[in-house]
């Protein structure tokens, strides 16, 4: 369609993946908002809203990333001028991440939502149990 957008049986109004060359606000909007849903960023810039960490201490706090995973969270991360990195000419060789200014306002956003995660996660992972079992009970 002309305005951007597709229509199907089910949606309208739908914007087109194309669109994005077009509304280049939307998109970088949207692509942030993805990072920062995705299931590590919103971990690791609350970890370091704490200070410093080097590598190994971020791996260590969050069990269930892989070094490989948590090399592109920091990467992304840094892109965005959330996290500062500092390497230190060192033998081994030490890497710091901290958070920047902007890294520090995000964490004052997020924090609201880091605290209800923690207050209430006991609750979900019950509803949880509850919904599957409920599911598998059904099927």
């Amino acid at each position: 369609m002309e305005d951007g957008t597709t229509k199907s049986a089910t949606h309208i109004d739908v914007p087109d993946p194309g669109s994005c060359v077009r509304d280049t606000t939307s998109c970088e909007i949207r692509d942030l908002l993805d990072r920062l849903a995705d299931k590590w960023s919103l971990l690791v810039i609350e970890l370091l809203g704490s200070g410093t960490r080097r590598f190994t201490e971020l791996h260590r706090e969050i069990d269930e990333i892989s070094q490989r995973m948590l090399t592109l969270t920091l990467r992304h991360l840094e892109r965005d001028g959330l996290v500062t990195r500092t390497v230190y000419p060192v033998v081994p060789p030490r890497v710091d991440y901290a958070l920047t200014d902007l890294g520090r306002g995000l964490l004052v956003a997020i924090e609201g939502l880091v605290t209800w995660t923690r207050a209430h996660r006991d609750e979900i992972a019950a509803a949880r149990s509850g919904y599957d079992a409920r599911r598998s009970s059904s099927g």
